[in-house]
């Protein structure tokens, strides 16, 4: 089963103290006609293939984040679900792509790219931005390969969106998000599932009206405490 429900807001609160900024604003990124490479960014950068650890505070970096969809800007939760279930590419759901793959979407050639988050959150603004691509009415699709060392029960995906967005653990939906929020960390968490030893696929879609997009994402253990023990694999080409 998923929960939508969001923590209380005292709780909120409290975590929003802890990440002190959340989320890279739009203001960070410079007015630019052209693509200026997602080096510039400096929120996040090109993501090499292989193995890495979570950030220290269990924190998923490293993902493949396909160039953005037009979408309808939709975020309630009809919008929001529309938009999870419309087909864009063949095999959207089961896909493990590489870094360079591409998807054709309508009429457009779309590029999954290996990207690593500098701070907690993807910013999905400057994955755009600095690639020249427009940032308001968009859908980001995003996936990563999260390594266990052993069978974890009880675990619980947290995750935090702008705006709206549907969270997918081995084909499962395990969590979702609507409305025109801003991200928190932790701002909800799925029920309780087993992640498995070895390989799990994580997998997101975020639906963006306007402005700020961005999300982050990590697993905690049965006590609400992060897990750091994860590895994240890109594949390589």
């Amino acid at each position: 089963m998923i929960t939508f429900s969001r923590f209380p807001v005292a709780a909120r609160a409290a975590l929003v103290g802890f990440s002190l900024a959340v989320s890279v604003s739009a203001a960070d990124a410079p007015p630019a006609k052209q693509a200026l490479g997602l080096s510039a960014s400096p929120a996040l950068q090109p993501a090499k293939p292989g193995a890495a650890k979570v950030n220290p505070d269990g924190f998923i970096s490293r993902w493949l984040l396909l160039d953005p969809i037009p979408g309808d800007g939709r975020v309630t939760e009809t919008g929001v679900r529309a938009a999870a279930q419309k087909e864009y590419f063949p095999d959207q759901f089961s896909v493990v792509p590489h870094d360079g793959d591409k998807v054709q979407v309508g009429n457009t050639e779309c590029t999954w790219r290996a990207i690593e988050a500098k701070k907690h959150n993807i910013n999905l603004y400057h994955f755009a931005f600095y690639q020249a691509k427009p940032t308001s009415n968009q859908v980001f699709w995003g996936v990563t390969i999260v390594e266990s060392p052993e069978d974890m029960p009880n675990v619980r995906l947290a995750v935090g969106s702008n705006s709206g967005s549907v969270w997918w653990v081995n084909g499962e939906e395990k969590v979702a998000l609507y409305g025109d929020i801003q991200t928190f960390i932790d701002d909800t968490a799925s029920r309780k599932f087993t992640l498995k030893k070895g390989a799990n696929v994580v997998r997101f879609i975020v639906v963006n009206n306007g402005g700020m997009v961005d999300c982050c994402a990590r697993f905690l253990d049965a006590d609400g405490k992060p897990i750091t023990k994860l590895t994240t694999v890109l594949p390589a080409k």
